[in-house]
């Protein structure tokens, strides 16, 4: 076996891996205690709002995947909210804009985490919500180990937060000062929020699921959805355009929103089936590369390999150019084109254009015969002539604490997400990939203690796309949870953090352990890589071509065949790329039920765990 930076888990009563190692000894400890996966997730869940606050809030959003073992289904469970009804192309055209900002009021969509977590507990759960959301309140009012990550984040919007956002200053500054990295820090003003509503669910609903019911109400119809309002409605904050704009998010937009749930997508390579949620996720793209891939002859190119990589990478290309082209829940989707964008006559002829050379050019597919139609890309150069970038811009900013090398190492990779994956000894399954509400995408809601998303900004002003900013309808997001089934029987669970990258970083994973036999943990050590080949789905959207980044663990070799392939080689840091984790299960030869985990290393944070 080769190196791998910490075991590969392997029990039998439960597992759980996270990007974050009190969520992940969270949800065991739900195991522990006589919990499901469905209750272990939802706890976890919980707390990576508190822990991983640069990375994901109450007001952000949870894609779910599932599967539950006494029904035998699979199921995806939409966390993402939908735009406000006030949020049309023609108001943001009015304000002189060619996008949607990355930051502020005016991209919030209805934020769907809550409404995702607390479906999945009563509708699969056991626990009671108190139970449930015990930890995560206990961490926010008694204190939680800020990580150096977080304070990065704090640290390159404290100006942001004292001359403008004054609430969320009031979280993130006390004393007026930038928050010491590793100490102790509290929450009260959220843990008092998820006390209020825990109090008011349990006033008005008796039995488990009553109480469940009733803070769902509270948090879409009662004094979330007002404190909300009053702000979005009363209060202008600056933003990416340099000015100061109200909110579109309404009462209303909350009071009609919840969560859907829905039959997966899925995609057969080999003994596998991968299953990934709809067309308003990127997660197509990655069944659209492993039914490409399923005629590359991988098993022929070793992970550390040029001919690995490039294959990959290519398909990638293609996948992602067909999601700017042909993903999205808007009115001017195809739901035809979609679902011919899976046919595996279509995929062969795709990975007919795959060539030993590098693509160069943005390359989206006809599917059915339809002519793609692209957004305006000139929109980032227009954006940017008049954008205020001083504050950040759609993704997370993060900025050095020196001296970095008593603390952290130097980290490049992008990260503006969670994840959580935990399987139960009965075999129930969860993988769900919590973004959005971070604490520098918008100010804190006074009284509430938390920011809400800014998804909208990966929609489109071009009317008539699929993903074109629609009222009621939620946008393309990059949240990417995996499920996968073995000769038909369910098996892994899995995924990462990345926006653009979470479906580079987990196919590749994918291919690296059914195709190559590595266990969970090399699978996700191994050296990584990603392209940049589309237009970001983050502000201000800006399009780079056939970049190839490789960690430095890479041979020179490999760097040199992939530049002489026409590739644009970037090396990054040897650690530097993905934060993987994932859980699986089968049957040994005695009918046992086996469990095991890896998590990523990258970052200092994730952790499995499992017995």
């Amino acid at each position: 076996m080769s190196f791998t930076t910490r075991p590969e888990i392997t029990g039998t009563f439960g597992v759980a891996a996270s990007t974050h190692w009190l969520a992940s000894q969270t949800a065991m400890g739900v195991l522990e205690r006589g919990g499901n996966a469905f209750d272990a997730a939802v706890a976890g869940g919980f707390v990576l709002q508190v822990v991983e606050p640069h990375l994901n809030g109450p007001g952000g959003e949870a894609p779910i995947l599932l599967w539950d073992e006494r029904q035998r289904k699979m199921l995806s469970i939409c966390g993402q909210g939908v735009a406000p009804e006030a949020a049309t192309v023609d108001a943001f055209r009015r304000m002189g804009l060619d996008q949607v900002p990355g930051i502020g009021l005016l991209p919030a969509t209805v934020p769907g985490a809550f409404g995702a977590w607390l479906t999945m507990l009563r509708d699969h759960g056991t626990w009671s919500l108190a139970d449930v959301m015990a930890p995560a309140i206990g961490y926010a009012r008694d204190g939680f180990p800020l990580i150096p990550r977080a304070v990065q984040a704090i640290t390159a919007v404290q100006d942001l937060f004292r001359a403008h956002w004054h609430s969320s200053a009031a979280v993130w500054l006390r004393d007026d000062r930038v928050p010491v990295p590793g100490a102790l820090y509290r929450l009260p003003e959220l843990a008092s929020t998820w006390e209020r509503i825990l109090h008011t669910a349990q006033r008005e609903g008796s039995s488990r699921v009553e109480v469940i019911d009733a803070a769902l109400r509270c948090w879409y119809e009662g004094f979330v959805a007002t404190a909300i309002d009053v702000y979005y409605r009363t209060q202008e904050v600056r933003d990416t355009t340099g000015e100061k704009h109200k909110g579109m998010l309404r009462y209303d937009d909350m009071a009609r929103w919840r969560p859907t749930v829905e039959a997966p997508l899925s995609m057969d390579f080999g003994r596998y089936t991968v299953a990934k949620c709809g067309f308003w996720s990127q997660g197509p793209a990655f069944l659209q590369q492993i039914g490409m891939l399923r005629h590359a002859e991988l098993e022929r190119h070793p992970p550390h390999t040029a001919g690995f990589v490039h294959r990959i990478a290519e398909a990638a290309k293609l996948a992602l150019a067909d999601r700017l082209a042909w993903y999205g829940a808007a009115p001017g989707a195809s739901r035809q084109a979609q679902a011919a964008l899976l046919a595996d006559g279509y995929l062969r002829q795709r990975w007919t254009q795959v060539s030993d050379r590098a693509n160069a050019s943005l390359d989206p597919g006809a599917p059915l015969g339809m002519t793609p139609r692209l957004p305006d890309l000139d929109a980032a150069r227009r954006t940017l002539l008049a954008a205020d970038t001083r504050f950040g811009v759609g993704e997370p900013t993060f900025a050095a604490l020196p001296p970095v090398s008593e603390w952290l190492e130097r980290e490049v990779f992008v990260g503006d997400t969670c994840h959580i994956d935990v399987i139960d000894r009965h075999g129930n399954m969860v993988a769900a990939t919590p973004s959005g509400g971070w604490l520098s995408s918008s100010p804190a809601i006074p009284g509430l203690g938390f920011s809400i998303n800014t998804r909208l900004q990966m929609t489109w002003l071009d009317e008539g796309l699929p993903n074109s900013l629609s009222p009621g309808v939620m946008p393309c997001t990059s949240l990417s949870p995996s499920l996968a089934l073995r000769d038909g029987e369910p098996y892994m669970v899995f995924g990462t953090p990345g926006g653009d990258q979470q479906d580079q970083w987990s196919p590749a994973f994918f291919l690296r352990h059914v195709v190559h036999g590595m266990n969970l943990q090399e699978a996700i050590d191994a050296p990584a890589w990603h392209v940049d080949h589309f237009p970001s789905s983050f502000w201000p959207r800006q399009t780079t071509l056939n970049r190839l980044t490789l960690e430095s663990r890479f041979s020179e070799d490999v760097v040199r065949q992939l530049r002489e392939a026409g590739h644009d080689v970037r090396v990054g840091d040897p650690w530097s790329e993905g934060r993987m984790s994932a859980c699986s299960r089968e049957h040994d030869a005695c009918g046992r039920l086996v469990l095991r985990a890896g998590a990523n290393p990258r970052g200092m944070q994730g952790y499995a765990v499992g017995r």
